[in-house]
């Protein structure tokens, strides 16, 4: 074979092998590219199915007319059903119930919290045991606790009038959820009791966390219990305080179990929240499209509320 067809063939023969090389290294990238989706794949279709697709059909059931008897005549309204709502005083009522609720709760959740979470802290006989009683409020079902509360607060068969009339505090049997004035605030410390034990879990493992070189060194510069703990143990645990909290905000602004199980929201919608009021158009007055725009109306504000949390909670953290 003469020089010329050898060399001939070898300028044939490189192209067709690189581009063989070219086109393998864009398999492998294009693999590579697709891997993290294909990991993601599960959760996102998680995602899809049970938040994003919930969200988007509530948004779109919020600017209809919907009758359950017959699909057929459901039809576009816009924004009526949100003018509906807003043109309601009850819409009013249960936004303050909510408000007083929510973050009354949490607030007093947060302060008991801590403060059993210090105690906790301590090194006391029987520490482990004590931690597992704190959580029996917090494992136990809503439910049961409706029922359990509900009982204990009937007016004449109920063990809490019997103690405070054997005290002297008390003297006819008192209906603490059928009036006005005391069944919301009654409700919010039956909520209380049972959430304080999350904050202190919470706080707990975060006190727990703060290394000892830190106490030590505040120590050796004079700093006492209360100085010691705002400027030193405060400021390390923060963060998992303020996350703690908004998880907390979110949970009780939607949670109406109890209110639902032991008032309905009565008496004269004294303990009506959002949450229950949209409840009550959706499934007892069969006003879907109305109890729709409630829900994306307490979920926009709960939005707001995380993304500035979310803010504050990045700014500590580089401070």
């Amino acid at each position: 074979m003469s020089e010329r067809t050898l060399m001939s063939a070898t300028v044939n023969v490189r192209p067709a092998e690189a581009r063989t090389q070219v086109s393998r290294g864009r398999r492998k990238v294009t693999g590579r590219a697709w891997t993290p989706w294909l990991m993601l794949a599960p959760a996102l279709v998680m995602l899809g199915t049970f938040v994003l697709y919930p969200a988007v059909h509530a948004i779109w059931l919020s600017l209809t007319s919907t009758n359950l008897i017959n699909t057929a005549a459901e039809k576009f309204v816009g924004f009526a059903n949100y003018a509906a709502v807003f043109s309601n005083p009850t819409t009013y009522t249960a936004l303050w119930h909510s408000a007083i609720w929510t973050f009354g709760n949490v607030f007093f959740q947060l302060v008991l919290g801590m403060i059993i979470a210090l105690a906790l802290n301590q090194k006391i006989r029987g520490r482990g045991p004590i931690r597992a009683i704190v959580l029996v409020p917090w494992a136990t079902s809503s439910i049961l606790v409706s029922l359990m509360w509900g009982w204990m607060l009937d007016p004449n068969l109920g063990i809490i009038n019997h103690i405070l009339h054997a005290i002297g505090v008390q003297g006819a049997p008192f209906a603490w959820l059928g009036t006005q004035a005391t069944a919301l605030p009654t409700l919010m410390f039956i909520d209380i009791w049972q959430g304080v034990p999350f904050f202190a879990v919470m706080i707990l493992a975060a006190l727990q966390g703060v290394p000892s070189e830190l106490r030590e060194a505040a120590k050796v510069d004079g700093a006492n219990a209360w100085r010691m703990f705002w400027r030193v143990v405060f400021p390390f645990i923060l963060p998992a305080v303020m996350i703690t909290t908004l998880l907390r905000l979110i949970w009780t602004a939607n949670y109406f179990d109890i209110i639902l199980i032991l008032t309905n929201g009565g008496p004269a919608n004294a303990t009506l929240t959002v949450p229950l009021f949209a409840y009550q158009t959706g499934y007892q007055s069969f006003n879907f499209g109305q109890a729709a725009a409630l829900g994306v109306l307490q979920a926009g504000f709960l939005a707001i509320l995380a993304v500035f949390y979310i803010r504050r909670i990045r700014k500590s953290e580089i401070a």
